[in-house]
């Protein structure tokens, strides 16, 4: 059974192997622009595990996943393009999320997580990245516009709100 926990710097080294595996993963299914092989950093991932951001998916054979929530605006969610964002009503963001590739429904679990702490929350990813897409929009989130990343480059929206949901 998958479940989530806060990460440790002790975890830093495993997370590492995770992004790895992402971003080879990602460079074979014609995504080598999002990350590459120089992101996220360790340095990145260091800061995330100490302010407290830093997730992990695990089951009894250890860590499969990891991803990072923050609470609070995010500053490149200020402009959106070619849309608008379903509320503007408190939120959190997922960013960074990655599997090892051994183990499924990394991202519903991730996902649970999040609704059990918030009832909006976005998410963003590249053009190029189909298998993530595939999974925000299978879980419930609607597409809203574009947004741009530090560097400039830009990224779908997405947003899920529980208001939305008939459960």
């Amino acid at each position: 059974m998958l479940k989530i926990r806060d990460a440790a710097m002790s975890d830093l080294d495993r997370i590492m192997e995770i992004y790895r595996y992402a971003q080879d993963y990602m460079i074979r299914s014609g995504n080598p622009g999002q990350w590459g092989h120089f992101y996220p950093d360790r340095d990145l991932i260091r800061s995330d595990i100490e302010s407290g951001a830093c997730r992990l998916v695990c089951d009894q054979d250890g860590i499969h996943g990891v991803f990072a929530v923050f609470e609070g605006d995010e500053p490149t969610y200020q402009y959106i393009e070619n849309g608008q964002w379903l509320n503007q009503a408190p939120y959190i963001t997922m960013h960074r999320m990655a599997g090892d590739g051994k183990v499924h429904g990394l991202f519903r679990c991730a996902l649970d997580h999040c609704k059990s702490i918030a009832a909006n929350i976005r998410v963003d990813t590249h053009e190029k990245n189909i298998t993530m897409q595939k999974l925000i929009e299978k879980n419930g989130f609607i597409k809203c516009g574009t947004i741009y990343v530090r560097d400039g480059s830009p990224r779908l929206a997405y947003h899920w709100t529980a208001v939305l949901q008939k459960e």
